[in-house]
């Protein structure tokens, strides 16, 4: 169980906590508000992962916390408007963490019927996240508008994101199931201890 549950995790993720924090503060100090208050929110978020350490395994907590970094180091030294890859693989890994954290939070109680039906697992988990990557896109081409920035650079950019954000979510539903099949065979142990 130590590869799911590792206390390490846990410990790792305080310590991207604290690297967040840095960045808001160094946003806040360099005058960039929006950029500090988006960071902010990428904070608390991950915040409230790690808090709720009963309810995630802690390699969840970790993964979440590093999707929050990857995403503050993309706003802080703006890597999202330039050339190469790194809005594609932000995309896929941050879709892949918030779908795998989420999908134990929100199915908890249905977790071990959905071990007797892989399948119905799979496609629920990968929907799931889907839909977390098309509010996401939502997201961003609202705050184009409402901010008068641009966030979107084109309707290509969007496409490119929902099939990353998809590829994301399937990969988040297959670990989820080898998540899921440890988590409560670990949980089953304890309650017959």
């Amino acid at each position: 169980m130590q590869t799911l549950n590792w206390k390490g995790y846990r410990v790792i993720a305080w310590i991207g906590q604290a690297l967040l924090a840095i960045f808001v503060i160094a946003a806040a100090v360099q005058g960039k508000w929006l950029n500090a208050v988006g960071l902010a929110f990428f904070l608390v978020a991950s915040f409230v992962f790690v808090v709720r350490d009963d309810k995630l395994p802690t390699l969840f907590d970790f993964l979440f916390v590093l999707a929050a970094l990857l995403n503050a180091t993309g706003w802080v030294w703006g890597l999202f408007g330039k050339p190469g890859l790194y809005d594609e693989i932000v995309h896929t890994y941050t879709t892949f963490a918030i779908t795998l954290a989420l999908s134990f939070l929100v199915y908890s109680s249905m977790l071990n019927i959905f071990r007797n039906h892989t399948l119905l697992y799979l496609v629920t988990i990968t929907s799931f996240g889907i839909a977390i990557g098309a509010l996401w896109e939502i997201t961003e081409w609202s705050a184009g508008k409402v901010l008068s920035t641009e966030v979107i650079e084109s309707l290509d950019d969007t496409i490119i994101d929902l099939v990353m954000d998809s590829l994301g979510a399937g990969l988040a539903a297959l670990t989820s199931l080898w998540a899921l099949r440890q988590w409560t065979n670990s949980h089953q142990r304890k309650e017959f201890s």
